[in-house]
């Protein structure tokens, strides 16, 4: 190609020269009959599809409004009828109410606030968290921690842990007000599990329905002040995730659940938590109604060889599904931080 352009540039050069040295009454020239070149080019960066540097997979849909992720705190009522995991009563229950008060109340207030409309912004040029507009509020002064209260046992879901965005709010909280955050992460459903035998202050989860059970069975109190036991205050997005090729094409689809349609139909890989988070309850929800699929592992039995029910955490699960080329279901959070890390688990 590049000779061929260098030989029409030549003969066009040594004509024109011919003609300027010719007498006037010399004949016109003759036309050059040359078929253009086409020049192929780079794609222009606009036309390229999104990808995620280092990843097999991206997100593929986002924003549909039934994937909105609400969180929700609460505390634990030390007079709960707190049970071991045989169901046998377990007795002499420490709950630090007034520790887990403390930080309720903060979460609440405006500092922290700020603290969470900012996380996320500097290193993806979003918030990766939202505060409610309708969301309980706080404005009197936090209560400083003492030798009996300054130990807050917290027992959390993995979105907001994996993220980041516990260690980058706790901090603030502790060294302003002297307490110790014990952080235990699983989960929802075992975050929960967790509190109601007595091993955390308060929790701080995202599944409506458990939540709604964790204070109808006892084990919510109320915090003067509030109304309500669940303090719901912040959402993000759950995110449909999958291979940058998306051969359901999911990211053509009108809305998630038609998405899920495709990615059943086509039998495609897709990677479940499996192990009865938020996150996964969530999940179950959106699939075809005919397909019967539960967070109970003997409803996905006839679908195997598509359908990985892993029992696992969130970044555990994003690894599997980059490492198969597979489709998954995460918080967009956790998806962003496990992306910039290269896809490494912390």
């Amino acid at each position: 190609m590049t000779k061929r352009i260098c030989l029409v540039i030549f003969v066009a050069l040594l004509l024109l020269s011919a003609a300027a040295c010719a007498k006037p009454e010399a004949l016109p020239t003759p036309a050059l009959d040359v078929t253009p070149v086409t020049v192929q080019t780079e794609p222009d960066a606009a036309d390229v599809p999104a990808t995620t540097d280092g990843l097999g997979i991206k997100i593929l849909l986002e924003h549909d409004d039934s994937m909105i992720n609400n969180y929700t705190v609460i505390a634990v009522n030390d007079a709960a009828p707190f049970k071991d995991a045989d169901g046998n009563a377990v007795r002499g229950v420490a709950v630090n109410t007034a520790g887990a008060a403390a930080l309720i109340d903060w979460l609440m207030s405006s500092e922290a606030a700020k603290l969470i409309e900012g996380f996320g912004m500097a290193e993806y040029g979003e918030a990766l968290f939202t505060l409610k507009n309708d969301k309980p509020t706080f404005t009197e002064e936090i209560v400083q921690a003492n030798d009996a209260t300054k130990v807050i046992r917290l027992s959390t879901t993995t979105s907001v842990n994996d993220s980041g965005l516990l260690a980058y709010l706790l901090p603030a909280f502790e060294n302003q007000y002297g307490y110790t955050v014990e952080v235990s992460s699983a989960g929802t459903g075992k975050a929960i599990a967790a509190a109601t035998m007595g091993n955390a202050d308060l929790i701080l989860v995202h599944s409506k329905s458990q939540e709604e059970a964790f204070v109808a069975d006892g084990y919510a109190k109320l915090l003067d002040g509030y109304t309500n036991e669940r303090l719901t205050f912040m959402y993000n997005y759950f995110v449909l995730i999958g291979p940058v090729d998306d051969l359901a094409k999911c990211a053509e689809a009108g809305n998630v659940k038609e998405a899920f349609a495709r990615i059943a139909e086509g039998k495609f890989a897709f990677v479940s938590r499996g192990d009865a988070s938020g996150t996964h309850t969530k999940e179950v929800s959106l699939w075809p109604e005919s397909l019967g699929i539960t967070v109970d592992p003997a409803s996905v039995a006839a679908y195997t060889e598509w359908y990985l029910f892993s029992n696992a955490g969130m970044g555990v699960c994003l690894t599997m599904a980059n490492e198969i080329d597979g489709y998954i279901f995460s918080d967009k959070a956790t998806f962003l931080a496990f992306a910039a890390s290269g896809g490494a688990v912390g």
